[in-house]
């Protein structure tokens, strides 16, 4: 169990403050990690916190979200169905760089000589901020200071404003703007981009063997260029185009060079001490999957013009005022707790950089801050991040939802490829294909058919748009995932009719292809009404529109209601003797795993163990039945989420990032409200504190959505259950208040929690009804409503462990003892097991 009870950042280098993440001083030795605290993003377009000069580093990264290649997947053992094209992101061309010479010396950030080093990363601006006072090896003291953004109004365009003074002396001072291809290129100057934890890690992106990006168009006009690509084998293409301002009153002379990889303009300056050289460098990318590149460099010759007809202030002001709309909406105020302020806002700045401007496009796991899991999107979008942006930029939610409804042809594809009516959706991919390429811990994650369907029902319910299911055709995602589940679950009679599924893998991926998934035969089921619910509804307020609908898809009144049976009839595991429900059919039959016993340095336990040593115990990588009891919360009794997260919570090792936020969530709710903060600061300083040690790789999404959550859902007690809204709250003692938005059928609702009462205003909209323990409120624009909170569950002390569970019985009588798999040490003649 990863759990924080303190601030794990270094205050002296990171000081608090609760608008931004600033660092005093630099270190070499974690760069990735800086890299990634420090990237700017807005869902299209991400460039990795790498200082200008682009020397050395970690990852000198930019990339755009779904731009790939793709490579053939070879299996040592071939077999029928198996992945067959891998995706992974492509580092695209560099244009962020410019270099720094004072008398023909360079600027290298890891070397210098910094009398004061100043990184701020602005949540209110979006703007990235560096200054830096520099000695030179002569002597001569020099001013640096940069901004950097990722524009949210223009998603194709970045700026980097660079600043150079001479503070004590004139010095020959040489800029050289670059556009860099290092995908291909290898920068000499650049140091070898070794992990800060070198060990193999599965979660890596994989290295392309051979040259991706073939060079296919350039072109340099004045202060003006553009490099052109296409993707080897994806056949995407890419056009980045970059332009020139300098302001200076010292004497310059500027010259230029381009070839396939490398687009330079050169300032070679006399400055003088005090006068100012600012170099403006507007840049801008354009992707598709097969638009010719010389269409893309006129796109970049476009947008260029246009912001050139302007002072670039007004990209910056642009910027401000998107992310001031942004906040009004979003932002989550923890009182009295700066340090926690400070964490939660770039949490949630991360949400806004990883999905703002993904316009139609996917939602990756590491959004564009990073190469990690190769640029995939996972079922964690669905049920990490969706909520945040349901709740409060339902436009982005929609698109999101849509890029899946365009997944919909290949899902159907999949579904058939495995034997299946309906539509099966790929559990990572870029293009909608699956690149899984270990199907038992992968493909074999059927439940991301139902964590879509979940993702769709609750936006319908929170937005009210209807029109999305019928006129945007999303209805069809319900239809063809419940198509799905109906063919893959099977009936058999022992008394009564049951109905199961056989062979899937559950969100634990340290148990992998088993019988009656507990979390995947709840969200089937949930996946199944839901589809019937809509079409009912649909035959019976818009007939012409249902029977379009039915003819499209060939759908059946029998089918419909086939969905309704299975789904009353699906098998849920319960273990009468332990008061549980078991997470499979023969999950309890396994040895417990002494997690108790189990030493940090072998977690992970995915980096240590063989998968089959770990398939043979009791121990779960990410919460699964306990996911399950915030999800379909309703479909379980207050005693048994209890249960079930007691005896669960004690097998879960914190390996998975995804998990302190659900685990946080059903403490609280059950009680332990100690354990509940800590697992909310561990889901809060996942990044912050590189408590995976992975961080490099870049942001965890998924837990920066799960964070947004774990203060709504968990703190805050929201609960959406077919499209009915009730708070429950569970606010930490030690928390003077909590204040969220939430916006529900177009009104957006301010939230104030204090231990004793909870007030709802709305900020804008009609109101909306809610209910504060099974009290019904009903909130208008004319008057807030406050709520006196009382019947508060009892807290409950501690943690659960498998102390707790050792000892008890099996259903067939047999005692449960927790132990471990040998551990052998590689001596001649020796080993030690552990017990």
């Amino acid at each position: 169990m990863n759990t924080v009870t303190s601030d794990p950042l270094d205050r002296y280098r990171f000081p608090i403050d609760e608008w931004a993440l600033t660092e005093s001083s630099f270190e070499s030795a974690n760069q990735g990690h800086t890299e990634t605290l420090f990237a700017v993003g807005n869902g299209y377009l991400g460039m990795r916190g790498n200082a200008e000069g682009g020397y050395g580093g970690h990852s000198n990264g930019t990339f755009i979200n779904g731009f790939h290649d793709t490579w053939a997947i070879k299996h040592a053992e071939e077999a029928f169905g198996f992945a067959r094209v891998g995706q992974t992101i492509v580092n695209v061309p560099d244009a962020k760089l410019i270099r720094l010479y004072v008398d023909d010396e360079p600027f290298i950030i890891a070397e210098a000589d910094c009398i004061s080093y100043e990184r701020r990363l602005d949540f209110r601006t979006g703007v990235l901020h560096r200054e830096i006072e520099w000695r030179t090896p002569s002597g001569k003291r020099v001013l640096v200071h940069s901004k950097r953004l990722t524009s949210f109004t223009d998603r194709h365009l970045a700026v980097v404003d660079y600043e150079v003074t001479l503070l004590d002396s004139d010095a020959s001072v040489v800029l050289s703007s670059q556009t860099l291809n290092r995908q291909d290129w290898v920068d000499e100057y650049a140091a070898t981009a070794n992990s800060e934890h070198p060990i193999d890690d599965p979660r890596r992106a994989a290295a392309f063997a051979d040259r991706v990006l073939l060079p296919r168009f350039k072109k340099a006009e004045g202060g003006r260029y553009i490099l052109g690509y296409r993707a080897a084998n994806s056949g995407m293409t890419i056009a980045c185009g970059t332009d020139h301002r300098l302001e200076t009153e010292n004497e310059y002379v500027e010259s230029s060079q381009i070839d396939d990889d490398l687009a330079k303009h050169v300032y070679s300056i006399r400055a003088k001490k005090g006068q100012p050289i600012r170099l403006v460098k507007t840049i801008t990318y354009y992707t598709t999957q097969a638009v010719p590149t010389r269409e893309l460099a006129d796109r970049c010759d476009r947008t260029l013009d246009r912001i050139a007809e302007a002072p670039i202030e007004e990209v910056f002001d642009r910027q401000r005022e998107w992310l001031d709309a942004f906040w009004q909406r979003s932002d989550v105020e923890v009182k009295g707790q700066p340090a926690i302020q400070q964490a939660v806002r770039w949490n949630i700045f991360q949400l806004a950089q990883a999905t703002a401007r993904t316009d139609g496009g996917g939602i990756a796991a590491k959004g564009v801050s990073g190469s990690g899991y190769g640029g995939h999107y996972f079922w964690d979008t669905e049920i990490y991040v969706l909520p945040f942006l349901t709740y409060t930029s339902p436009a982005v939610a929609r698109n999101a939802l849509r890029f899946r409804h365009g997944m919909l042809d290949a899902a159907r594809d999949r579904a058939r490829e495995l034997n299946q009516l309906g539509a099966l959706f790929p559990w990572r991919t870029i293009n909608g294909l699956e690149s899984s390429a270990y199907y038992a811990a992968g493909t074999a994650q059927y439940h991301i058919d139902a964590d879509i369907s979940h993702a769709l029902s609750q936006y319908v319910s929170a937005t009210g748009d209807e029109d999305f299911l019928i006129a945007g055709g999303a209805i069809d995602i319900l239809i063809e995932t419940a198509r799905m589940w109906a063919d893959l679950g099977f009936w058999r009679s022992n008394g009564k009719q049951t109905f199961h599924i056989h062979g899937v893998t559950g969100p634990d991926e340290y148990t992998t292809v088993v019988n009656d998934n507990l979390f995947t035969n709840v969200m089937a089921r949930a996946n199944l009404r839901a589809a019937v619910r809509r079409c009912t509804a649909i035959r019976a307020t818009s007939p012409e529109e249902y029977a379009r609908i039915a003819f499209r898809l060939e759908l059946r009144d029998e089918e419909v209601v086939e969905w309704a049976a299975a789904a009353e009839a699906m098998h849920i595991l319960y273990d009468e003797e332990l008061g549980i429900h078991p997470q499979d059919s023969q999950f309890l039959e396994k040895e417990l795993w002494d997690l108790e016993n189990t030493p940090a340095s072998k977690h992970p336990l995915l980096l240590h163990y063989h998968p089959l040593v770990i398939y043979r115990f009791q121990v779960i990588k990410q919460a699964d039945v306990v996911l399950a009891l915030l999800l379909q919360g309703d479909e379980f009794s207050q005693e048994e989420k209890r249960r079930n997260f007691e005896y669960y919570d004690a097998l879960t090792t914190g390996d998975s990032t995804l998990s302190a936020s659900t685990q946080s969530i059903v403490a609280a709710e059950v009680g332990y409200r100690d354990l509940a903060l800590e697992y909310f600061l561990a889901a809060l300083f996942v990044d912050l504190g590189d408590l995976h040690h992975n961080s490099s790789d870049g942001v965890h999404v998924a837990s920066t959505g799960g964070v947004w959550s774990a203060l709504a859902f968990g703190f805050g007690g929201m609960r959406d259950y077919l499209g009915t809204f009730t708070f429950d709250p569970r606010l930490p003692e030690e928390w003077e208040s909590l204040v969220f938005r939430v916006t529900i059928h177009g009104s957006r609702v301010l939230v104030t929690l204090t231990l004793d009462d909870m007030t709802f205003t709305v900020e804008s909209g009609d109101g909306v009804e809610l209910y504060v323990r099974g009290r019904r409120v009903v909130v208008t624009p004319e008057k807030a409503v406050t709520v006196t909170l009382t019947n508060e569950p009892p807290a409950l002390e501690g943690a659960p462990s498998t102390s707790d569970i050792e000892g008890s019985l099996r259903a067939d009588g047999s005692v449960i003892v927790a132990t471990m798999p040998t551990d052998v040490i590689d001596l001649p003649g020796e080993y030690i097991q552990t017990e």
